[in-house]
Formats: structure tokens, C-alpha cells, sequence
């Protein structure tokens, strides 16, 4: 465990490099499940399993990287396409009998609960980033669901492996109403999570696709403002209906869909008793365009 906060970056990149990935307990025995009907199984059905999980996905694509064949002319960027590169068979020879999430953190049982919380935020995130891509017509939009998906995925791991400094990250921001997390993370850890993760990100070899689609820094593009927003609202979601920073998103992400406030709230199965006060029913055509195009 890390109990005290690295130097630098490197440091960061150095431990986390040298230290297996644990996955959640529910995806070992998973593919424990499903490999007892190996013949039967699909690589969509594997890459079902291993995307509700942020961790086993990114084992899959840090595995893919580091053991990348010569003949591979091309990145792959989704989890169906990685599990077909790999194989049915040697991915489960590859991706069984994990160590667990649960293992790591028997002993610290409020950080444990701290990590399910990110974890269920992220797949929130990628059920809105996948359902928004659909909405767009995106080019791809199995890259969007597993960029939303790994947006905070620093976050999860310094839960895993530093849980002490994320529970006093957590505190401060409780301590301090709206002290951004960013500014929380630097005050503990010396660097932001996302730093971190765009560190680790290309120290891993990550496809420079997915590295673009998971920085908040090309926001720009309206692939990346579709995770950030659909982070965003994850994350804010996730505290009540009530949350402040709500409408804002709301708004945002009216503009990136062509939407009025009223269309995206009801999509979002928003209860009205939380809609903001000055929500309308403007036709989409009145709204700002979203920067950019699919």
C-alpha cells in the first residue's frame, strides 16, 4: 500500500507498473461461469462481463499493449476487438483467478466502499457516454463507452492502493463544501488523478485514441466533451437529484445533443420534483451548436 504520497509522476508510473491489477470479485467468478461453456461463449458476451468493470478493462488493453504482435498494424480500441485479437481460450488463460478488489481492501472496509462508489459511478458514466454516442451517430461508439469507463480509472486504483490518502482526499472535499476534487487530490497526493492517469496512460502504451477520448484537456471534440459531460453528470448524479452542479450539466449536454432542457431531462429520468426552475421546452433548433461534429 502506498501510506504517504510519492515524489513524482514517475514514482506513481513506477509503483502502479510493477503492482497486478486487481479486478472485482463478481468478474472472476463471471468468467469462471463462462468458461465452463467456453464452446458456447462469444467474444460480445465476454466483453460484456469484462466492461462492467473499469479495472479488468484496463488489464485487457495494458495486456494487449505490452504483448502486442509484429503483424499489428493497428490499435485496438475496444474490449470485443481485444478479446478477438486474443482469443476465446487464451483469454481465459490469461484472465482467470484474478486477484480481487475485495482481497486487497479486507482490511480497510470504508475505503472498499469508497471504490464501489467510483466504480459504480464510472459505469454510470458509460451508459450515458453509450447512449449519447448512439444518439450522435459516433463513429464508434464501443471507443466512447470505454473512454467513459475509464475516465477516473487513477481514481479507482489509488483506492486500491492508497486508501488512507483517497479517504483523506474524500474528507477534505466534505470538509470544504465545493472544493474541487482536482484541488483536494493535489493537496494530498502532490498531483491531480488526472495527471496521474494520462502519465500512466502513455507509460502503458495505451492506444493514443483512448488516451485523446479520456483527457478533459481536448474537450473541443465533441467525442471527448461526450465522456467528460457524461462523467460529469456521473459524478454529480451520484450525490442526489439536488446537486447544485446539475443544471449546468443539463444544459451542456442539451447543447451536445440538439436537445431542449425539458427532452434531456426526461431521457434522463430526472424526477421533476429536482428539474431546474427555468426548465422550458425550447424546439433543439434554438439551442447553440455543440462544438464540432461526429
Amino acid at each position: 500500500m502506498i501510506e504517504a504520497p510519492l515524489t513524482s509522476i514517475d514514482s506513481y508510473i513506477a509503483y502502479f507498473s510493477q503492482t497486478e491489477l486487481p479486478v472485482l470479485r463478481r468478474s472472476v467468478r463471471a468468467l469462471a461461469e463462462l468458461r465452463a461453456q467456453e464452446d458456447n461463449v462469444s467474444g460480445r458476451r465476454l466483453a460484456t462481463v469484462v466492461l462492467q468493470d473499469p479495472l479488468m478493462t484496463l488489464r485487457v488493453l495494458v495486456y494487449l499493449e505490452a504483448n502486442r504482435r509484429s503483424t499489428q498494424n493497428h490499435d485496438i480500441t475496444t474490449i470485443e476487438r481485444a478479446i478477438m485479437m486474443l482469443g476465446i481460450t487464451p483469454f481465459f488463460d490469461k484472465f482467470s483467478d484474478l486477484p480481487t478488489i475485495e482481497d486487497q481492501l479486507a482490511n480497510h472496509p470504508r475505503s472498499l466502499l469508497g471504490m464501489l462508489h467510483v466504480i459504480s459511478r464510472a459505469r454510470q458514466a458509460a451508459a450515458y457516454a453509450y447512449d449519447w454516442a448512439m444518439l450522435r451517430h459516433d463513429m464508434d461508439i464501443d471507443e466512447v463507452t470505454v473512454a467513459a469507463l475509464l475516465h477516473d480509472a487513477a481514481e479507482i486504483l489509488c483506492w486500491c492502493f492508497a486508501p488512507e490518502l483517497m479517504y483523506q482526499v474524500t474528507q477534505r472535499m466534505h470538509e470544504t463544501p465545493g472544493l474541487r476534487s482536482a484541488k483536494a487530490q493535489r493537496s494530498v497526493f502532490g498531483f491531480d488523478m488526472h495527471d496521474i492517469q494520462l502519465a500512466l496512460a502513455q507509460a502503458w502504451h495505451l492506444p493514443e485514441l483512448l488516451i485523446t477520448l479520456m483527457s478533459d484537456r481536448h474537450g473541443h471534440n465533441p467525442r471527448v466533451h461526450n465522456v467528460v459531460l457524461a462523467n460529469n453528470l456521473a459524478r454529480h448524479a451520484s450525490k442526489g437529484w439536488s446537486d447544485p452542479a446539475l443544471p449546468d450539466d443539463y444544459q451542456a449536454i442539451a447543447r451536445l445533443l440538439h436537445m431542449s432542457n425539458e427532452q434531456v431531462l426526461r431521457r434522463l429520468d430526472v424526477p421533476e420534483e429536482f428539474w431546474p426552475p427555468t426548465t422550458s421546452g425550447e424546439a433543439s433548433a434554438n439551442m447553440p451548436d455543440a462544438p464540432g461534429t461526429a
